[in-house]
Parts: structure tokens; sequence; C-alpha cells
């Protein structure tokens, strides 16, 4: 199976760092590697450093980007299996320790693992629950709904996925529970499907799919990594170099806001006169308002819908 992922806001993300001919960039998520490709296409002498937990990701960018891997005295692709939260060891370890001049998230699931159907992301798919970006680690969608808590259960249900039934769903998984293990994916949808009343599950798309985002963002920690990785990408930059962040839910983008706006405005004490000459912000926002999806864009490519992007340059 070939990594087929049509890349949301390609150029828009892209266009906006600037890019430097000569120029040092990371992908922190690198995936089919749409972005990478398009922004190789703008480098002559510089390089790529393509971050992805998902080994399957990783080993299908060795064969689709086998001539930009080829060993030589400037590599214009690099790729990590790894985290994007351990950006700074990584790159310590390839021997780069004067910072990047760009970086940029495309965050969420893709397009293939959503597709595999064993990896158990997808309600649409019978499979066991795994659900696993970096399919090393232990903790998987079985565990968390086999063994957390109803209180655990109902709090991710309500906070990572905004699912207002979040209480009964998770009691009722708590009871199913009792009586055997919740296995697959399809166990998990039935019993969603038993504690949502009747008249709800008519309208606002499958009944499960805010309780399956909300426990694969808790698998993956996805919005702990989030803010981790941005206070790491930020000091990384050099300054002139810029971060383009594409997210797909309103956690995610409300991270990003808060995080951005941290670092491109100044706090003022209540009763100060003026600016303190020390006090300096650190980013300078691009765009005051996220950055959405052309109407054409949106025609080819339904997953565009919900994506915005925000971009911040390193003063």
């Amino acid at each position: 199976m070939k990594f087929k992922h049509k890349s949301v806001l390609l150029h828009e993300t892209i266009d906006n760092l600037n890019p430097k001919d000569d120029g040092l960039y990371v992908d922190a998520t690198f995936g089919g590697g749409g972005h990478a490709q398009y922004l190789l296409s703008k480098l002559s002498r510089g390089t790529v450093i393509g971050f992805d937990q998902d080994e399957y990701a990783i080993s299908m960018a060795k064969e689709s980007f086998a001539e930009e891997l080829k060993s030589g005295a400037e590599p214009r692709l690099m790729l990590v299996h790894d985290n994007f939260c351990h950006l700074k060891e990584n790159l310590v370890e390839l021997g780069i320790s004067d910072g990047i001049d760009g970086i940029y998230y495309d965050l969420g699931v893709s397009s293939p693992q959503f597709d595999q159907p064993e990896r158990g992301f997808s309600y649409r798919f019978d499979a066991r629950l795994d659900m696993r970006m970096d399919q090393s680690q232990e903790l998987d969608a079985y565990t968390i709904v086999n063994t957390w808590s109803q209180k655990e259960l109902s709090d991710i249900l309500y906070k990572d996925g905004d699912e207002k039934f979040s209480r009964q769903i998770a009691r009722k998984i708590v009871d199913r529970r009792r009586e055997k293990p919740i296995v697959t994916t399809f166990d998990l949808v039935d019993v969603i499907k038993d504690a949502i009343p009747a008249y709800a599950r008519r309208s606002g798309g499958h009944p499960a799919k805010k309780s399956f985002q909300a426990i694969r963002v808790a698998v993956n920690n996805e919005l702990g990594v989030l803010q981790e990785s941005l206070e790491e990408a930020i000091k990384l930059l050099k300054p002139g170099g810029r971060i383009s962040v594409i997210t797909f839910q309103s956690h995610e983008d409300k991270i990003v806001k808060k995080i951005f706006k941290k670092y491109s405005e100044v706090e003022i004490p209540r009763g100060m006169p003026m600016v303190p000459a020390d006090s300096k912000p650190t980013l300078r926002l691009i765009s005051r308002k996220p950055i959405m999806a052309s109407s054409d864009e949106l025609e080819e490519n339904n997953r565009s819908h919900s994506a915005k992007l925000r971009v911040a340059e390193k003063l």
C-alpha cells in the first residue's frame, strides 16, 4: 500500500516560511512528504529534516525519497523516526546546534493511517483497538477503554472530544467491560451507540466520531506533546526563521494561538507607564487570523474544511 495523502494548505504552509535557497528546515510531521516535496523544489542547496513517529510513514518515505536521501556532503533530506517533542535532542545528534531557518507542522492523523484498518484509528473498519501513531509505545486504545476509571474516561471524552454525552458513554463502557473486554473498534462503536440517546444519533455525523477522536488524542498525548514541541521549536528558530502550524481541531488551534500570543506580545505590569527596554516580543505574527483553504481546495480535498494555518516569525 502506497502512502497516499493529499497535503492540506500546501503552498500556503511552505510559501509563508519564505524558504531560503540554502536554508535548514524541519518537517515535524513528515507523513507522505507532500509538504517536504514542495519545499525541496524551492531549495537547491538547503536541507529538510523530516520527523515522524510512525514507522510505516518512515519506511514509505525511504522508498519515495530515495534520491533525496542519498548520502552526500550536504544531504537534501534526512529522516528521523521519533516524536516531534524530541526536536532538540535529535538535531543535536545530527550535529545541528546553531538553529534552523524554519519548521512546519501538519497535525492530526494522516489519511493512510485512517485507511489502514489494522491501525484501529477508524470507526469505519473493524479492528483491534489500537490508535497508536508510534506502534512501539505500550499505551493503546484497548488499555484506555478497558482499564481507565469511569471519571478518567468521562474527562477525556468531554475535554478532548467535546462529547456532551461523555458521562453516559463512560458509564456504559465500564458496565460493558465488566461483562467482557471491549476488544475491537466495532465493539466500542456499539457501546457508544447504546449510550447516546436515539434522537441525538439522528444528526451530527457518526455517533462515535468525537469519542474516537478523544481516545486517539489521549493514546498519543497529542495536546501535551504539541505544546512541548512548539515551545522548543520557537527556541530553535534563527532570527528571521518562521514556524507554520496546520491544525484540524479547536483544541490544537487554541494551543497554537495561545503560545503564539505568549511570544508575540509583551505583558506590561499594571501601573507601569512604558514598556521596559529589555521587554521585547520573540515572535511576529504573519497573520492575525488563521489562514484557511481556498474555495478550489475545499472542493478538491474534504480534509481541508477544518484546517487552520497559523504562521509566525522569530524576531
